[in-house]
């Protein structure tokens, strides 16, 4: 399961990251790292800039300076952690860099990092400065590369602390009231500690930009929780209430972004779909329910994450790919109809440890993705974007896991991409608007 490959990588991170230095490698990287060996990054070397638009919502669509917005993006969880040393920087640039010449608007990545390894949070409260001005780093190179950000600010999966390191925290302080992993949703000194990092991340003014995370609008959205579950109580009465009460805690501090939960999509046991396009039976008892959490009114859009590797094992590639399409015609059906949001599948992939595995799966399954999301764009539908998990720059292998790819070294791939980009900017009017995406779409005219 992609949980246990993210625990695994964490733990080989914090083995190999103690003072070991990559080779960076790419022309994108080398240029990277000459701008960045001029000096230090301040507030000067950003020239100034036309001002962004926060992206906003109407009804079953994005809308960005009065026009709809559909995305094409990529999912780069690792960038704070590389902006943290100075001989891993480089490949936050090279990869955001590389994103925009794709014609990719939108990255999703951590903005936590709970215990353990450069932490930006060492104990409740407690902040690191030097990874918190990695993630400033992270936000301002994005400004300058034009791409916005999906920030999460928490994992429900072990790797990078997640619940696991809050419950720890408020067991070793003797407040915890249970050793469970889903304390995290009921323990109000929990909450405490979840409610200050939320506050002091959201605050946080930025120390090379001097904006505050609230007012940036380089930020695309935040994630509440990456794929959170209360197994605990499959009635998903615990894990609506912390749901309720946390994102109108975000919504207090924070009324310019969108705000989504990082659902993985799952049917809850009171819905009717959960029969009939719930993966299998052990969805239902996850203690999450796409239809009920996403209604909550402080949620902008929902989010949905397609992993039929690891949903099923006696499939073959075909069947995972006409299943796919059913479980994405579900979900936009259910923001077109009845949840009137946009929805955005956050996490998309297909694992190269299939037996049956091909490289030409990955363009035939990525394809059929994007079609979807095009033809709901076209309809101006809820089918508002997808974000392909996962992409790196070169020498980055002890983060790499099944799903992982350079995308350069993935032609048909890199192809596809720039395609789906250039397709829905077509939707957008963007082409013969703005010079840069006339220049990456005009041989796809």
């Amino acid at each position: 399961m992609k949980r246990d490959l993210r625990s695994h990588l964490s733990l080989r991170k914090m083995v190999a990251g103690n003072g070991l230095l990559y080779p960076i490698l790419g022309f994108a990287s080398c240029v990277a790292f000459i701008y960045m060996s001029f000096g230090d990054l301040k507030l000067s070397s950003f020239p100034k800039e036309p001002r962004l638009s926060f992206v906003e919502r109407n009804g079953t669509q994005f809308f960005l300076d009065g026009k709809p917005l559909y995305v094409n993006g990529w999912n780069s969880y690792w960038l704070m952690a590389h902006s943290v040393d100075e001989n891993t920087r480089p490949r936050v640039s090279a990869m955001l860099q590389a994103g925009a010449k794709m014609g990719l608007t939108v990255c999703r990545t951590w903005a936590f990092n709970d215990g353990g390894y450069d932490a930006l949070q060492i104990s409740p409260g407690q902040f690191d400065e030097r990874v918190f001005k990695a993630l400033d780093y992270v936000i301002a190179e994005a400004r300058q590369h034009g791409v916005r950000l999906l920030l999460s600010l928490v994992n429900n999966l072990q790797a990078y602390g997640g619940k696991t390191q809050y419950v720890k925290w408020a067991w070793q302080e003797g407040v915890g009231l249970s050793s469970s992993n889903d304390s995290f949703f009921f323990d109000p000194s929990i909450r405490k500690y979840f409610k200050n990092y939320v506050l002091t991340v959201l605050t946080r003014k930025n120390t090379i930009t001097g904006i505050e995370y609230r007012n940036d609008p380089t930020i695309f959205a935040w994630e509440l929780m990456n794929e959170p579950r209360c197994m605990s109580d499959p009635s998903g009465d615990t894990l609506q209430d912390w749901l309720e009460e946390m994102t109108a805690f975000v919504k207090s501090i924070d009324k310019n972004h969108l705000l989504t939960i990082g659902l993985e999509g799952f049917y809850g046991p009171k819905s009717p779909k959960k029969s009939t396009v719930n993966p299998e039976e052990w969805a239902s008892t996850l203690g999450s329910d796409f239809v009920r959490n996403s209604n909550i009114a402080n949620v902008d859009f929902t989010s949905v994450h397609i992993y039929p590797d690891h949903w099923f094992h006696d499939l073959g590639f075909e069947e995972k790919r006409s299943y796919v399409s059913k479980w994405m015609r579900s979900h936009v059906e259910d923001c077109d109809k009845e949840l009137k949001k946009p929805v955005m599948f956050t996490e998309y992939g297909l694992s190269n440890q299939n037996k049956d595995f091909q490289p030409s799966q990955r363009e035939q399954f990525y394809r059929t993705i994007s079609d979807i999301i095009y033809k709901s764009a076209k309809k101006k539908g809820s089918g508002a974007g997808a974000l392909i998990w996962q992409f790196f720059v070169q020498g980055m292998e002890e983060y790499n896991d099944d799903f992982g790819l350079v995308p350069w070294e993935s032609p048909a791939i890199y192809k596809l991409t720039i395609e789906q980009s250039c397709r829905l900017a077509r939707i957008q009017g963007l082409i013969h608007e703005k010079g840069n995406w006339k220049e990456l779409c005009s041989k796809r005219e």
